[in-house]
């Protein structure tokens, strides 16, 4: 069984950044949307150390050239759509780079299957996410919702995880029907954009935790 990936957002400052490299995180996420508290400009984000991790940009409300210009200059692999963007939004970026952001909890089971089937061939990834817009609430996601879905496209679990809820949220699906990884940000914070290195620590020690036991218990 593949260990599930992980996903550091939010970040703002390079100590954080070469910790998740040197850690294993799978991807770094930067916040480009202007109205967040962990908003960094692209100039800022370019300056974050490379490393192992594929570096994510994090959008809501840009415009197709905007997006564009941020990636070429934040040097980004990965472009998560927070807003309204439709699905020729998505192919015209490369559907191999886009991770969708839906929110289960705003939408009927039927409108979610539709908005998944829709984004399907123009997303790499989905985003599961708490609440009903944006995203970074520190909510967390009732998994209730999700155990019925089985979206046509990897994903990933966002809202309000960390270390004290991780192995239970994890747990709660059944193997090979729930999410490929989770995406951390709120909760491994001692202030907006400022990663506690404990936290991230203990974080990611239970993200691989949970891959080795569920190959044992399999």
């Amino acid at each position: 069984m593949p260990e599930p990936m992980c996903k550091i957002c939010g970040l703002t400052r390079a100590e954080d950044a070469a910790l998740c490299h040197s850690l294993g995180a799978d991807c770094i996420g930067c916040i480009f949307v202007p109205a967040s508290p962990r908003f960094v400009t692209p100039q800022r984000a370019a300056l974050l150390p490379d490393g192992p991790a594929l570096r994510t940009g994090v959008f809501a409300g840009a415009d197709l050239d905007e997006v564009r210009a941020i990636a070429r200059l934040a040097r980004l692999d990965l472009l998560q759509l927070h807003g309204g963007e439709d699905p020729a939004f998505c192919r015209a970026l490369g559907p191999e780079r886009v991770i969708k952001t839906l929110w289960p909890e705003k939408l009927t089971p039927e409108e979610l299957d539709r908005e998944l089937d829709r984004f399907a061939p123009v997303c790499a990834y989905f985003l599961l996410d708490a609440g009903t817009s944006g995203g970074g609430s520190g909510n967390s996601l009732k998994t209730d919702i999700l155990r019925r879905i089985r979206p046509p496209r990897p994903w990933l679990l966002a809202g309000g995880l960390g270390p004290d809820n991780l192995r239970s949220v994890l747990a709660a699906f059944e193997p090979g029907a729930g999410p490929i990884g989770v995406d951390l940000n709120s909760a491994l914070e001692s202030a907006p954009g400022i990663k506690d290195h404990e936290l991230v620590r203990r974080a990611l020690a239970l993200v691989k935790e949970t891959q080795c036991t569920q190959e044992t218990a399999s």
